[in-house]
């Protein structure tokens, strides 16, 4: 008994009968409790199952909190124990669990039917983004295409034509096509337009014509071919013609540089067509048979391009950024495992050759006047014919010699063998003409060792101007 008690014994009888009357009321609390869990979960099935449920204040009392007050008031009358106070206290923390809860779960359905807007805050620069280190976006852009000229490389198309290989191939039917390619329109003047294209493409032609841009067809005159140089010239009444292409540098050039070959890939279907591309290699040496014969016998020097170069578009033109021809589209590498290797002959190295052929016909060359096959491909019924010492492993073996020519004059004869030409190895029909055509000159004196019958010799020759194949 504590000590209120001890001090106030007339009370121990209304203390017992009080303490009765709070563990009734403690049942009947645990009673309401239970039934008002059933109800929070009754409210909380109600709230997620109705997304257009409205939610009274949590300012509105509940008949259990109302209930409660009233009895706990009539309590705080009869006495004021510790023991009620604690009871009160935890009535008190239930029920702001309850509410606690229920406001929980009030919040959670709105923010789920999105009730409740949510805001984002904003990311806000720097201070050193506002002293000028800006944020930028990754946004690839090509510069040097922002540097194209359109009306250039228009332009350019327009001076690009169709030409037309015509062949008859019985003397009782027309002439009919045999071959398609392109050509550059390059000049025009005293009422005649030039064009120059691939000798390829007007190769054994009996007639050729020419395709505008507006697929209107004109005859065309071959003036001159040369098939080391895989150019031809033709010429056309100017009448019609209305674009002249513009001529750029090769020598210019770096690798990597964006360049667009232009021309009619596999006929006149795809006139005018445009592809890009990059410079990829320059002064590439490449080996081509000018003579059917399989072998390799002269060496061109070319710019290389991954611009799609296909059949139809040789003799069209390899432009710059601004659509100036700085090259004439020639051949490719055509085999399954290789991709992107295509070949254009340098504007620089062509236009000299476009220059004698537009006035003379032909390129003018110094001249031998020889036939004449490396040592390995002589057949055998031949070469006993020719003696060598052991130690000569190579040359040029003369098989005819042209008569009145300057090999005549020199004195050279059929079998022998040329090994050096001034000091320079001779060993293959590609070296004879390389050296002729890149490092002689007409009129010039070379000095030539020989073998015959098995002796060295030199001669001294003069050369002279060749003449058209």
């Amino acid at each position: 008994m504590n000590e209120d008690n001890k001090q106030h014994p007339q009370f121990n009888q209304q203390d017992s009968l009080e303490k009765d009357h709070i563990e009734k009321e403690h049942i009947e609390n645990e009673q309401i409790e239970q039934k008002e869990k059933q109800n929070v979960q009754e409210t909380i099935d109600q709230t997620v199952t109705s997304s257009g449920s409205s939610f009274t204040e949590e300012t509105q009392d509940t008949p259990y909190q109302t209930q409660q007050e009233d009895k706990a008031e009539s309590i705080q009358q009869k006495q004021h124990s510790n023991k009620k106070r604690s009871g009160n206290v935890k009535s008190a923390l239930f029920g702001g669990i309850i509410g606690g809860a229920m406001a929980a779960v009030i919040i959670v359905v709105l923010l789920l039917f999105n009730l409740i807007p949510i805001q984002v805050k904003q990311d806000t620069p720097t201070s050193q983004q506002q002293d000028g280190q800006h944020a930028v976006t990754t946004i690839a852009t090509d510069e040097e295409d922002n540097d194209i000229s359109e009306n250039g490389l228009t332009h350019a198309s327009s001076a690009v034509v169709g030409v037309i290989n015509l062949q008859q191939r019985s003397i009782w039917e027309a002439s009919e096509e045999a071959g398609t390619g392109s050509g550059i329109i390059y000049k025009k003047e005293n009422g005649k337009a030039y064009i120059v294209t691939n000798a390829h493409v007007v190769e054994d032609a009996q007639e050729v014509e020419v395709v505008l841009n507006n697929d209107e067809r004109i005859q065309a005159k071959v003036l001159g071919s040369d098939s080391l140089s895989d150019l031809a010239v033709l010429q056309v009444d100017s009448k019609k013609i209305n674009a002249v292409a513009k001529l750029g540098s090769s020598d210019q050039l770096n690798v990597g540089e964006t360049v667009y070959a232009i021309g009619n890939p596999l006929g006149m279907e795809f006139a005018n067509s445009l592809t890009k591309g990059i410079v990829s290699g320059l002064n590439r040496s490449i080996s081509v048979d000018t003579t059917g014969d399989g072998q390799p016998d002269w060496i061109t020097e070319v710019i290389q391009t991954d611009a799609a170069i296909n059949p139809g578009n040789s003799g069209g033109a390899l432009v710059n950024k601004n659509g100036n021809v700085i090259g004439i589209n020639s051949m490719k590498i055509a085999r399954s495992e290789v991709e992107g290797i295509g070949f254009a002959i340098p504007i620089d190295a062509a236009m000299p050759l476009m220059e004698q052929l537009e006035t003379n016909g032909e390129v003018e060359r110094p001249f031998i006047g020889i036939a004449s096959a490396p040592l390995s491909q002589v057949p055998t019924q031949y070469r006993q014919q020719i003696s060598l010492p052991d130690e000569v492993k190579g040359g040029m073996v003369i098989a005819s010699v042209e008569p009145g020519s300057p090999a005549e004059q020199a004195g050279l004869k059929q079998y022998d063998v040329i090994t050096k030409i001034n000091g320079n190895d001779i060993t293959s029909i590609l070296e004879l003409r390389k050296f002729l055509y890149t490092e002689a000159s007409i009129n010039d004196t070379l000095h030539i060792e020989i073998y015959r019958n098995g002796k060295q010799h030199t001669i001294d020759l003069k050369l002279t101007k060749k003449k058209a194949d």
